[in-house]
C-alpha cells in the first residue's frame, strides 16, 4: 500500500523527452543528466547536485522539503555544484532552480539509491530483454503497485579518457506496468523486496553492458597496478586513438593465429596441411552444415575444429575472383581455398565474405577448409547462406551447404585466448571512463553487481581484479565502506559435459572476494538454466541480494547467506566439514545430500556420501581410504542439494589448491 510519497501521476517517456528538450532549449539552468523529474535522491545525506547555468551567475536552489535556499556561484565555464541536505525518506517533492530563469524538477522522492551494474544478467529486463523473466505477465501487472521504485538508464559508451557528461539513455522513470518492462530485472526485484519490507522509495541507477569484462569497468589509475593491463592504460593516457587500436589489434590477431598453429595437427609449421587439395580426408567423419557440432554428434567439445568441402567450380569461373560467404560461425575462423588463407574473423556470428583471388580458382575440384575456434558453449558453422559467388556477378552462385568432413584439432583448455577485439567495449578502463566517471559525484547508498561470465576464462586473474574493482570504486566515489553486494554466477551448460575448471574457479574467486569488508554474495548455483546463460528466474537473484542489504543496511534480522564452509577436519576415512550460516542444514529436493566429491593424494575425485550432523557435514567414499580434499558443486552445472533452513543454497567450494583437476 503506497503512502504519502506515492506518485500522483505518470510522465510518459515521450512527454518527459519533450519536456527535457524544451528545458535545455529555453532554460539556462541545466542539471546533469542524472537529475530529472521522477528522480530519487539519497535520504539523510548531503546529496551532490551539479550541472551548468549562466556563467558567473548566482544560482538559487530551493527544495520543497525544507524550503532552504542554497546560493551557488556558477563558474566562468558555466559549471556549478551544490550539496543539498536531504531528509528521511518521503515525497513527492519539487526542487526549484533560479539563475534569472527558473527550472523546476517535479515528482522527486527521497529514499535510497543503489547503483546496479555488471553485464547481461544485470542488463536483462523484466519484460523485453533476453526473453523476459518467469511469470512476466503477473510481474508486470504487479508493478503498478511500486511507483516508489524509480530507475534511470545510463547509455552504453566507451571513452579513452574519463568523461564528465552523464550519458543518459532514458531519464528517471517511475515504475508501472509498462515502464517496468524495460527495468533491469535483478535491480527491480531487489528494490521490490526492500520496499515491501521497509516502504522506502528506491532509486536504481541502471549502469550495465552485456558481455563486458570487469577490467573495462575499472579505472586506469587502479589497473596500472596489474601488469597485464598497465601498458594499455598508459598508452590510452598518452593519447591513444581508435586508429592506433585497430592497427595494434590487427597485428595481435596475426600473431595469435600464428602461435595457435603450434600443436595443431592441421599445420606443418606454417603450412596448413589439412587445407591442401591433395590432403586425404577420407577417414574423417561427415557433418551436414550449417550446424552446431554439438547438435550433430560431437558433444562435449570446445576448441578448434577443421571442416573441409570439395567443390566443383564451373570451367567459366576459372581464374576469376570469387566471394566465399560463411555467415554464421561460432566463434572465430580462419578460412582457406586450395590451401591458401583467404580470410579470418574474430567476431561471433559476424558475416564472413572473403575474396578468393582468381589465381587460386581452378576449373573442377577445389577445396574449401575452415578452421573454427569455439570459445565455449555451442560451436560450428550454424547459419546460411554458405556459398561461392562470382565476385563480379553475384547472381552466379554455387551452394556449398550440405555434407562436409570434419576433424577435432586442439581442445579449448590448450588454446591461448584471442586478443580483445579492437572495437569491443572489453578494453581496460574504457567503460569506466564513459559510464562510471561521469557519475562519481553522485550520492547513493551502495552497489549491486552481477558480472563474471565474461572473465570466466581468467578466473585466477579475477581473484585480484574483482577486489581491485571494488576498492577502486570505493576510492573514486569517496566512500571507503560503500556496500558492494554481488551475484555469484549461476549454474550453466549441459549436465553431461565434463566440467571445465573456469566456471567453478570463477565462482571460487568470487567467494574469495568476500574477504573485502562490507561485501556480500548472492549464490545462484541452483537457479540457472543449463542451455541458457540468461536464466529467467531473476526474482530469486534480486531477493537474495535484497536479503544481504536488509541484514547489513536495514537492521533486519534475516538470514542472508546459504551454508558457507568454515573448516574441515580429517578423521580416518571421514572428512568433517563445518559451516557458518548453517542453521537447519538440510538436503533440498532429495533424501540424500548430493554434490560432494572427495580425493586422496592422487588428486582423483570420487562421489562422496555426505551426512548432516548439526552444523557439520561428514563426507566419505569407499574409493578413498585416506582423504585429502573435498569439493562441492565443482562443475559448470552441478546438482548439489545442501541448503539451510532459510532455503538458501551452499556456495560451491574446494578445500585444495590443485589446478586443472576434473571431477
Amino acid at each position: 500500500m503506497m503512502n504519502a510519497y506515492q506518485i500522483k501521476g505518470f510522465y510518459g517517456a515521450a512527454a518527459l523527452a519533450l519536456s527535457l528538450l524544451t528545458l535545455s532549449a529555453s532554460a539556462k539552468v541545466v542539471p546533469a543528466g542524472c537529475f530529472t523529474d521522477n528522480m530519487v535522491l539519497q535520504q539523510k545525506a548531503k546529496a551532490n547536485i551539479w550541472g551548468t547555468a549562466k556563467p558567473n551567475s548566482q544560482l538559487t536552489i530551493v527544495p520543497t522539503w525544507d524550503k532552504h535556499k542554497y546560493q551557488v556561484k556558477v563558474a566562468a565555464d558555466g559549471k556549478w555544484t551544490a550539496k543539498v541536505a536531504t531528509p528521511a525518506y518521503g515525497g513527492p517533492y519539487q526542487i526549484a532552480f533560479d539563475d534569472g530563469e527558473k527550472l523546476t524538477l517535479n515528482n522527486v522522492l527521497i529514499g535510497d539509491v543503489w547503483l546496479c551494474s555488471g553485464q547481461s544478467n544485470m542488463e536483462m529486463t523484466v519484460g523485453n530483454g533476453y526473453g523476459g523473466v518467469n511469470n512476466v505477465e503477473q510481474e508486470t501487472k504487479d508493478a503498478a503497485k511500486y511507483s516508489a521504485i524509480r530507475m534511470i538508464k545510463i547509455d552504453n559508451k566507451t571513452a579513452f579518457q574519463p568523461q564528465q557528461e552523464v550519458p543518459v539513455k532514458w531519464a528517471w522513470r517511475e515504475c508501472n506496468s509498462e515502464t517496468v518492462k524495460d527495468f533491469s530485472a535483478v535491480a527491480y526485484f531487489f528494490a521490490k523486496k526492500i520496499y515491501d519490507e521497509k516502504h522506502i522509495p528506491i532509486g536504481l541507477i541502471n549502469d550495465n553492458w552485456g558481455g563486458t569484462v570487469a577490467e573495462a569497468w575499472t579505472s586506469g589509475t587502479s589497473l596500472k597496478s596489474m601488469p597485464e593491463f598497465a601498458e594499455f592504460v598508459k598508452t590510452a593516457e598518452g593519447g591513444l586513438t581508435q586508429a592506433d587500436i585497430d592497427a595494434r589489434y590487427k597485428n595481435e590477431v596475426r600473431q595469435w593465429i600464428n602461435r595457435s598453429m603450434t600443436g595443431d595437427p592441421g599445420f606443418t609449421g606454417t603450412n596448413a596441411t589439412w587445407a591442401q587439395a591433395d590432403f586425404n580426408d577420407s577417414a574423417w567423419p561427415k557433418m551436414q552444415l550449417p550446424n552446431f557440432w554439438e547438435q550433430a554428434g560431437v558433444a562435449n567439445y570446445d576448441g578448434t575444429m577443421w571442416f573441409r568441402k570439395v567443390v566443383n567450380v564451373p570451367a567459366d569461373w576459372a581464374g576469376k575472383d570469387l566471394k566465399l560467404n560463411l555467415t554464421g560461425i561460432d566463434d572465430y575462423d580462419v578460412s582457406f581455398f586450395t590451401g591458401q588463407e583467404v580470410g579470418h574473423t574474430e567476431q561471433f556470428f559476424y558475416p564472413r565474405n572473403y575474396t578468393v583471388p582468381g589465381n587460386l580458382v581452378k576449373a573442377g575440384k577445389n577445396v574449401i577448409a575452415v578452421r573454427v575456434f569455439d570459445n565455449g558453449g555451442l560451436g560450428g558453422i550454424n547459419k546460411g547462406p554458405l556459398n561461392l559467388q562470382l565476385a563480379n556477378d553475384p547472381s552466379k552462385t554455387l551452394d556449398i551447404a550440405g555434407e562436409w568432413t570434419y576433424q577435432q584439432a586442439v581442445p579449448l583448455i590448450k588454446l591461448e585466448q584471442p586478443p580483445v577485439h579492437a572495437n569491443t567495449p572489453n578494453r581496460p578502463t574504457l567503460i569506466y571512463n564513459a559510464m562510471i566517471a561521469p557519475i562519481l559525484p553522485l550520492t547513493f547508498k551502495g552497489v549491486i553487481w552481477y558480472q563474471g561470465e565474461s572473465n570466466a576464462d581468467r578466473a585466477e586473474q579475477y581473484k585480484t581484479l574483482f577486489p581491485l574493482l571494488i576498492k577502486d570504486w570505493r576510492s573514486k566515489f569517496n566512500n571507503s565502506n560503500m556496500p558492494f553486494y554481488f551475484v555469484q554466477i549461476a549454474n550453466y551448460d549441459c549436465k553431461d559435459q565434463p566440467p571445465v575448471a573456469d566456471w567453478p574457479e570463477l565462482r571460487f574467486a568470487q567467494t574469495g572476494t568476500l574477504a573485502v569488508p562490507n561485501t556480500g554474495m548472492a549464490v545462484t548455483i541452483d537457479i540457472g538454466e543449463g542451455g541458457n546463460i540468461h536464466p529467467h528466474n531473476k526474482q530469486d537473484v534480486g531477493l537474495r541480494l535484497a536479503l544481504i542489504a536488509l541484514a547489513k543496511d536495514y537492521n533486519e534480522q534475516v538470514e542472508y547467506s546459504g551454508p558457507t564452509l568454515s573448516s574441515k577436519k580429517i578423521n580416518g576415512k571421514d572428512v568433517e566439514l563445518s559451516f557458518s550460516h548453517a542453521n537447519g542444514l538440510m538436503s533440498k529436493n532429495s533424501t540424500e545430500l548430493k554434490g560432494f566429491f572427495v580425493a586422496g593424494d592422487d588428486k582423483k575425485f570420487y562421489p562422496a556420501k555426505a551426512v548432516i550432523n548439526g552444523n557439520n557435514v561428514t563426507v566419505s567414499s569407499p574409493d578413498v581410504a585416506q582423504p585429502v580434499a573435498v569439493r562441492y558443486d565443482w562443475q559448470n552445472n552441478p546438482d548439489g542439494t545442501l541448503y539451510n533452513k532459510a532455503g538458501l543454497p551452499a556456495s560451491p567450494f574446494k578445500t585444495d589448491d590443485w589446478k586443472d583437476i576434473r571431477l
